[in-house]
């Protein structure tokens, strides 16, 4: 077992999922480059480790119990712990217009990766974390999924109305909580990160930050010191509410 710390990024070969690959193996981290396309999480790694960066692929589909539980065994067998997991992978989906247009295959679509993904890996991972002494896990949300913010009229997100991503984004913002809830009392704190409106392709690269900006939220929860919060969901400004 390495003394090093041991990251698993989910949805890793670009976007913010690679920022924060990058920015956590800069700071002496093995880091573990999840992604559903074998070739395209080689590449990833590749280039970090190019850079060098202690990167390694692991083929990772969310969506598929087999392969996560595949991966995770192929963790414990490598490094026989785990200290960070950053849930990255998401998707918006193929849905656009108004809400009354979505069905329950749009909406399966999206919570397939965005929800149910997360819940996986995360049960799949936990045995490891908890051998961690500091565990971290790191859920990639949105400003999108504040119940708060999107009732508010006068909200900059007032117009905006994407059922389905941003009811994941929303169900995700619990699934944090509940995970928080309880693991009160152990090294693991569960956290939810606002990147921002980050250019990537889910938003068709019109985003006004960078990955790599939107990833440094992600690595200052995912190196939390034992005194910081749990189940909290923070921005580079800030906590923002539920």
């Amino acid at each position: 077992m390495t003394d090093q710390k041991v990251a698993l990024v989910t949805g890793a070969n670009k976007g913010i999922g690679f920022a924060a690959a990058r920015q956590l193996g800069e700071r002496g981290i093995v880091v573990l480059v999840g992604a559903r396309d074998e070739v395209l999480g080689k590449q990833a790694a590749d280039a970090l480790a190019a850079d060098g960066i202690a990167a390694t692929p692991l083929r990772l589909d969310v969506t598929d119990p087999a392969c996560v539980a595949d991966a995770a065994r192929e963790i414990e067998r490598r490094h026989g712990r785990l200290d960070i997991l950053v849930n990255n992978a998401g998707t918006a989906g193929g849905l656009t217009g108004a809400p009354s247009r979505a069905t329950a295959a749009d909406m399966r679509e999206v919570y397939e990766t965005n929800v149910f993904g997360v819940v996986t890996v995360t049960h799949a991972m936990l045995p490891l974390l908890l051998r961690s002494p500091a565990g971290r896990v790191v859920n990639l949300s949105s400003h999108l999924g504040s119940l708060t913010l999107n009732s508010d009229p006068g909200s900059p997100l007032a117009d905006v109305n994407m059922i389905a991503y941003q009811s994941s984004k929303t169900a995700l913002n619990a699934v944090t909580v509940a995970y928080a809830k309880e693991l009160r009392g152990t090294p693991v704190k569960v956290n939810a990160a606002l990147p921002g409106v980050v250019a990537t392709d889910i938003n068709h690269h019109r985003g006004r930050r960078t990955p790599a900006e939107g990833a440094g939220i992600v690595v200052r929860l995912a190196l939390l010191e034992e005194t910081g919060p749990s189940g909290v969901c923070l921005a580079d400004e800030g906590p923002v509410p539920w």
